[in-house]
């Protein structure tokens, strides 16, 4: 090779045929330098240690906001604006102020971590007493309110996220709190009841989607519950009155939902041949089927005093025995006045449905 007429020095030469060995071979070891401190082998600064995920116990609060889909129906800009605003100017400064920490916002809602129940229950109660008055002036359709679980539990810390049963303990409870109302559980519940002067109203044991057992759920009480029904109570019957709402399939199997379906029909049909009780009908009822609503809500819409809910899970190992657990819950005190379990064959719903008594 020539440059400028002149020839190219032999040392040149090499260098320059060198250039290109060097090149792929430190690549080689930079790769083999990266692969090793990913995988924690031993590397020329010593082994890489490896992260693994912490356990604690932890006060989780589990928050969204009830109606956003219908919010944002109506208005999307106006609504996502408004719950910018409550977020900032409320809710993560009370969350702060009470030693807490957002672990996540998820679009309509949030979770929240906090090292004492009692900063969370406080923290909760504020946040919905704070939104009472700013909803105050605003049309109830308009409103925005939030709905509220708390739980305590063990967690599994990672990446600044939580996980685990105590999580998803708080989210079940926050799909069973009306709106702008706070449910806890029973955990919750006897560690605050004595340090706190809030009123619990029991709602008894429910059965949650993804949860083995039942969880014992408490309402909180004066608070603002109830701060958005902008319809006016039915008129009750002169007779005592009930809705029997579909039960949830909590089998495994979503081919058993014709069989749950099957005893709701069969229950509503023996109920409604008693003299003395005013129920509502089937349809009107299956409205609510696959809602979460509150037992308030329910009653008031539809103008009765009693609820009846429930729901249906394998009693065995075989999927030829189903168990039934069902709660009668007053509209004046939404606590069950009366539990019931029975266990059924799954072969035929309508001969095996539980009768009324």
């Amino acid at each position: 090779m020539k440059m400028n007429a002149y020839p190219e020095p032999s040392s040149t030469i090499k260098i320059r045929r060198c250039i290109p060995q060097t090149c792929r071979a430190a690549g080689a070891r930079l790769a083999s330098s990266h692969t090793g401190f990913k995988t924690g082998s031993s590397t020329a600064m010593g082994a890489a240690p490896e992260i693994s995920p912490v356990r604690r116990l932890a006060a989780v609060l589990a928050a969204d906001v009830a109606g956003y889909s219908r919010l944002m129906g109506a208005d999307e800009e106006g609504t996502y604006e408004r719950l910018k605003v409550h977020l900032a100017e409320l809710v993560h400064p009370k969350i702060t102020e009470h030693r807490g920490r957002v672990v996540k916002n998820m679009g309509d809602g949030l979770l929240a971590e906090f090292a004492s129940v009692v900063d969370a229950a406080r923290c909760a109660v504020e946040m919905q007493r704070g939104m009472v008055e700013r909803n105050s002036g605003i049309a109830a359709p308009e409103r925005i309110e939030f709905r509220i679980g708390i739980n305590v539990g063990d967690v599994i810390a990672e990446n600044d996220d939580i996980f685990g049963d105590g999580v998803n303990v708080a989210a079940r409870l926050e799909t069973l709190a009306e709106p702008g109302g706070i449910c806890v559980s029973g955990v919750v519940r006897d560690q605050v009841r004595d340090r706190l002067h809030y009123v619990f109203e029991d709602m008894g044991e429910r059965s949650v989607k993804n949860i083995a057992r039942p969880v014992r759920v408490y309402q909180v009480g004066d608070v603002g519950v109830g701060t958005n029904s902008s319809a006016p109570a039915l008129p009750l019957p002169d007779k005592p009155s009930l809705a029997v709402l579909p039960f949830q399939n909590m089998t495994g199997d979503a081919e058993q939902e014709y069989f749950v379906d099957g005893m709701v029909e069969e229950i509503t049909t023996a109920i409604a041949r008693l003299p003395w009780l005013f129920v509502i009908a089937r349809n009107s009822a299956f409205t609510y089927k696959g809602k979460q609503v509150g037992v308030k809500q329910v009653a008031q819409e539809l103008g009765v005093r009693y609820v009846l809910e429930g729901s249906v899970r394998k009693a065995g190992p075989t999927a030829s025995t189903a168990r039934s657990t069902t709660f009668l819950s007053c509209k004046i005190r939404p606590r069950p006045v009366w539990p019931g379990r029975s266990n059924q064959s799954c072969a035929n719903p309508r001969s095996s449905a539980p009768a009324a008594s």
